[in-house]
């Protein structure tokens, strides 16, 4: 469960940080907002992978 909630934080402060990047406006290129946007997916998806995973243990089906 813990690791549910680190990943929820991850994705929050990569999130907000994006946000803050973007209302800077110093990436001309989008460079940077890209990588953000893209660890962003990644730990959205590891959060949902972790979440599928506690409710297929908690479900009993191994």
């Amino acid at each position: 469960m813990i690791l549910i909630f680190a990943a929820a934080g991850a994705t929050l402060y990569v999130l907000v940080k994006g946000v803050v990047n973007m209302a800077q406006q110093k990436d001309i290129t989008g460079q940077r907002s890209q990588q953000l946007m893209r660890q962003r997916v990644l730990y959205q998806a590891v959060a949902i992978v972790l979440v599928v995973l506690f409710l297929l243990m908690a479900s009993g089906k191994h």
